[in-house]
């Protein structure tokens, strides 16, 4: 597989795995830990050398990888509406934030504040989630209509599974952001559909 298209997949199944994550909160009140700090952090990892690093160890895009294959697999009875439904909002936003230069740098700025509160607390503070969730609610959110989250109320009302919620859609669009500079375009997911989930598999295989 071209380097090209390896990122592009990786940031594909970035978005991925924050959809699958935000699911899980919502219907079940949790999610893997390794994978919501890797996709919550990605967010921070504004100039990396490569596109790996935005993530981390491949591993940490398992969940991603999964999720990619069970949406395109036809053969699959994994596929998932509702996970469909937050990966072409995700992507959606994404398209609205880019035409919006003033959002754009406020987004450039607020992510850079987070930065700076990693010199004085872990990312695991409340803190930092706190305050990538409010970048999402504050910046994001209303360029579109709201996402609107379906599961179980009694999980959905708690307030930290709310700002966990908003933190990983925003790195859902911080992924597609990082698809789209790469190259990644709606229609490679339409017509080049075998080709993506072959690859997606064989690298399935890898982190396995």
């Amino acid at each position: 597989m071209a380097n090209n298209e390896f990122d592009i997949q990786l940031a594909l199944a970035g978005v991925c795995q924050c959809a699958s994550l935000v699911k899980s909160i919502a219907r079940r009140g949790e999610a893997d830990r390794d994978a919501f700090e890797a996709s919550a952090s990605s967010i921070l990892v504004t100039t990396p050398d490569n596109t790996q690093q935005v993530y981390g160890a491949l591993n940490n895009l398992r969940i991603g990888f999964t999720t990619l294959v069970s949406q395109l697999d036809s053969g699959s009875v994994q596929k998932d509406a509702e996970i469909t439904r937050y990966i072409a909002s995700m992507l959606g936003l994404e398209r609205k934030l880019a035409k919006k230069p003033a959002a754009l740098n406020e987004l450039s700025d607020r992510v850079s504040h987070v930065q700076r509160q990693l010199a004085y607390v872990d990312f695991e503070n409340q803190q930092i989630l706190a305050s990538l969730a409010s970048i999402y609610s504050d910046i994001v959110s209303p360029l579109a209509p709201k996402i609107q989250v379906a599961g179980n109320p009694q999980y959905l009302g708690i307030e930290a599974n709310q700002k966990r919620v908003r933190a990983l859609l925003l790195a859902g669009i911080r992924s597609a952001v990082l698809w789209r500079q790469l190259g990644g375009k709606r229609r490679q997911i339409l017509f080049a559909r075998k080709k993506i989930l072959h690859q997606a598999k064989n690298t399935l295989r890898d982190i396995s």
